[in-house]
């Protein structure tokens, strides 16, 4: 039991770190930091949603020459959503970003910041929809010249997309506001 007290401070230390970006983004870091202390359950433990509010770990690879990233598309979400999944009980964040790297994709994890970027709440829709994913962006450094074989159990689809040209209007509700930040908030030569 001490041992999920640590991963529990160590991920409401995590969540408040998080430079904030606009005011969404500072409403949902307050109420996921009131989630946590409240000692509710922070990670799935039963398909498809239970607990009802759950933890996420996103990863955007991103071809910093190319200006893209990579999306795919997700059979249960029905968007274009990063490769990512749902945090394991007792599994920390980024640990997360490197097995779902490994199972989705067949590659490791190269982070472009050791910490999230980025955190949403989003209530799913498609055909896990019903509950709410508490997701920490992680950016990583991707090649739009490398070939996945990716989990076909799970995407329909995996594909390098121009920053210029993301398909907003099927994507995660929350995909041009991390766009927005990763532009302002990185040294990076985004356009």
């Amino acid at each position: 039991m001490a041992e999920q007290r640590t991963l529990r401070s160590l991920i409401y230390e995590l969540v408040s770190s998080i430079e904030l970006f606009d005011r969404r983004e500072q409403e949902q870091i307050e109420f996921v930091k009131h989630w946590i202390a409240s000692g509710a359950e922070l990670f799935r433990i039963k398909k498809p949603a239970t607990p009802e509010t759950h933890l996420v770990a996103y990863t955007v690879l991103v071809d910093i020459e190319k200006n893209c990233i990579l999306l795919t598309d997700h059979k249960k979400a029905q968007r274009w959503v990063p490769p990512g999944g749902h945090v394991d009980p007792g599994e920390y964040p980024k640990d997360t970003v490197k097995r779902e790297l490994r199972e989705e994709l067949g590659i490791e994890a190269n982070f472009l910041f050791e910490e999230p970027l980025f955190l949403t709440v989003t209530s799913t829709t498609g055909k896990t929809s019903g509950h709410k994913d508490v997701s920490l962006w992680y950016v990583l450094r991707g090649s739009s010249d490398a070939v996945f074989e990716y989990d076909t159990s799970e995407f329909h689809d995996v594909k390098w997309v121009d920053m210029q040209n993301l398909p907003y209007d099927n994507a995660d509700p929350h995909l041009q506001r991390f766009i927005e930040k990763l532009k302002l908030t990185t040294y990076l030569p985004i356009k």
